[in-house]
């Protein structure tokens, strides 16, 4: 529905992580797919998900070194005993001159692990792998993740698509078109209360783009 939903500053002595997990105690989340950037994935947001009676799916990087290691180990694993538990799913698109393709590989996570054990929920792990050429420049990219989906590649690759529409449909659209990153809104509450005001006139844009509503927008911002 490219909906915003809730919002909450961030304290200039902290940070995103413990900003969502306040955010997750205040929506009601029952049957709903939490996805976040790997900044986010920590095991107390994955409990914090479940216990909303909700499911996530969390990028792995760096920031979790055992969690990537052996995430890395057990699809390599996967691969070289040819596990027929692997699921996969490809995609091949051209736009704009940029080819690009993508893989998706699922597998059930490991039960014997006593590092997955450790994140509440955990179901399956999974990568994804990408190659793009653009103008004969070619790059190619990795990452893991980790969800409490069960081991369907077809909706979890979907979901991890809405993730990345995501960043291109609000993040985006908030700094480029709605100047977000360059506001000159500092003082008191002013930098909380335009950016409300800002997510608002973006899901009215993104729901009902009619004379009426654009007008209202117009005023908003």
């Amino acid at each position: 529905m490219r909906l915003t939903l809730g919002l909450i500053s961030v304290d200039e002595k902290s940070n995103e992580i413990p900003a969502v997990q306040e955010l997750l105690k205040v929506l009601d989340l029952d049957g709903a797919v939490v996805t976040a950037d790997a900044m986010h994935c920590q095991k107390e947001t994955a409990k914090a998900v479940i216990g909303k009676e909700a499911d996530y799916l969390l990028m792995v990087k760096g920031n979790q070194p055992s969690l990537q290691e052996e995430l890395n180990d057990a699809i390599i694993k996967a691969f070289d005993e040819d596990d027929a538990a692997i699921r996969r799913h490809h995609k091949r698109e051209t736009n704009h001159g940029r080819e690009e393709y993508r893989e998706v590989v699922v597998l059930p996570c490991p039960k014997d692990s006593l590092v997955f054990s450790q994140w509440e929920g955990i179901e399956t792990i999974g990568m994804i792998y990408r190659t793009r050429e653009t103008n004969g420049k070619f790059e190619d990219s990795t990452e893991t993740f980790i969800t409490s989906l069960p081991c369907k590649v077809r909706d979890i690759t979907k979901r991890i698509r809405d993730h990345w529409g995501t960043e291109n449909q609000q993040h985006y659209v908030l700094d480029v078109t709605f100047s977000e990153d360059s506001s000159r809104i500092r003082k008191g509450t002013g930098p909380e209360i335009s950016s409300v005001f800002r997510r608002l006139a973006l899901s009215l844009l993104q729901q009902h783009l009619t004379p009426h509503v654009v007008a209202l927008v117009a005023s908003l911002v």
